[in-house]
């Protein structure tokens, strides 16, 4: 029952989250406005993790751990009153056919991947079936790539990461998606597990994070973002977030919160807040509107796909490095206890790397110069990319254009 609900909730989520990324790229054109908008969607991404925890704690403790889902009805139920009230609908004017080819490829080489790492946990890497789906995945997402280029509709245009700002931003997401996961994850093992905190107090030890990010996100795209562009500012970020979860690596058994966690929950709220809710705005920075949808749904699924390959990856390096703990040990409590501690531990200094290795790439790719630039440039390469289309719609750009 419960894969069938979240391959259903998934579904429609693939639906929802992008159309409303959409929505902000092509109502919010004004640079200040534009920083704003972003700013907010961004503080709420990245926090909306951090209060779902305390949510759910709450519930938890003084409910059901069933309202956890059953809650989610309500936050419905406002946004769909919210929906009926003030969306309008546009007439359609994208009609082109489908690339299920496309479709195919790119679902089946991410489920491998995701498999494989999760396969990894329960056998080893070196198991066949671990290797076959990680290659198959491989294999299948590169295949999928090239098909596009060649695709007449290709559920991935070239042009929407060709640019070096958006297809940097998608993948500074896709890093930073792999990280947050991690942190999330597995700081909340160690505060109930090994601190021994409860679920309410656990969400509670992460509001400080949801406070400075939300105050980071703003600054960052209303502020810094306008005036240097995402080049200097999101390989900060993330090498901000990289330094906190260093840190995070090295607490103990018995560390304090104030002084080995709490510190360093700020340093990833900065962090996050410079790199992530950058990365939303420019991630569809110029896009045309018929490229919007695309183009917030790529940014999106690099959010998802990189929470899954996080999970599943930190996950079976986490129970790897449990299991090395033991080898030679005898099976105590204080042993056991040791051990959980060492895969938390490993965890957080696998997420500070691959941070780092985030920081490098959004680093070389991203492109220099402040947004305004930025934007022309891209305005320019929307209307250059029209020659790639069709004779009608290259007219009806022009058209627009000429207005």
């Amino acid at each position: 029952m419960l894969v069938i609900a979240r391959t259903v909730q998934g579904a429609f989520g693939a639906l929802l989250a992008p159309s409303v990324l959409a929505l902000l790229t092509t109502t919010f054109t004004d640079p200040g406005e534009r920083g704003r908008a972003f700013g907010l969607y961004g503080a709420i991404a990245g926090a909306g993790g951090a209060l779902g925890l305390l949510l759910g704690g709450i519930l938890t403790s003084y409910a059901s751990w069933r309202w956890t889902l059953f809650v989610n009805l309500a936050f419905a139920a406002i946004a769909i009153a919210g929906a009926l009230l003030w969306l309008k609908t546009d007439q359609v004017t994208d009609r082109d056919p489908f690339d299920l080819p496309g479709l195919f490829l790119v679902a089946g080489g991410l489920f491998c991947l995701v498999f494989g790492f999760s396969h990894a946990e329960t056998t080893s890497w070196s198991d066949p079936f671990t290797i076959g789906f990680l290659v198959a995945g491989v294999v299948l997402l590169a295949t999928f790539a090239y098909f596009e280029t060649r695709a007449k509709y290709p559920l991935l245009p070239p042009r929407v990461v060709r640019n070096r700002t958006r297809g940097g931003s998608v993948l500074a997401m896709l890093f930073a998606s792999v990280g947050v996961f991690g942190v999330f994850l597995f700081l909340t093992y160690y505060l109930q597990g090994t601190l021994g905190f409860s679920p309410v107090k656990t969400g509670v030890a992460f509001l400080p994070l949801v406070v400075v990010l939300a105050a980071t996100a703003q600054v960052s795209n209303r502020i810094l973002l306008p005036k240097f562009g995402p080049k200097p500012i999101v390989p900060i970020g993330l090498l901000i977030s990289a330094a906190a979860l260093f840190g995070l690596h090295l607490v103990g058994l018995h560390s304090s919160y104030v002084s080995h966690v709490l510190p360093y929950l700020i340093g990833l709220g900065i962090g996050f807040g410079l790199s992530v809710a950058p990365a939303f705005s420019t991630g569809t920075l110029g896009l045309a509107p018929q490229d919007a949808g695309v183009g917030s749904a790529t940014l999106n699924t690099a959010q998802q796909v990189g929470g899954s390959i996080g999970t599943s990856l930190l996950n079976t390096l986490a129970a790897s490095a449990a299991t090395s703990y033991l080898v030679g040990r005898a099976v105590t409590p204080a042993n056991l206890q040791a051990a959980l501690l060492h895969s938390y531990t490993t965890a957080f200094l696998w997420s500070s790397l691959i941070f780092v290795a985030g920081a490098v790439v959004a680093g070389l790719v991203l492109q220099p110069g402040g947004l305004t630039s930025l934007a022309s440039d891209h305005r320019i390469t929307t209307v250059d990319s029209a020659f790639e289309e069709p004779p009608r719609i290259h007219i009806c750009r022009v058209r627009v254009a000429c207005r």
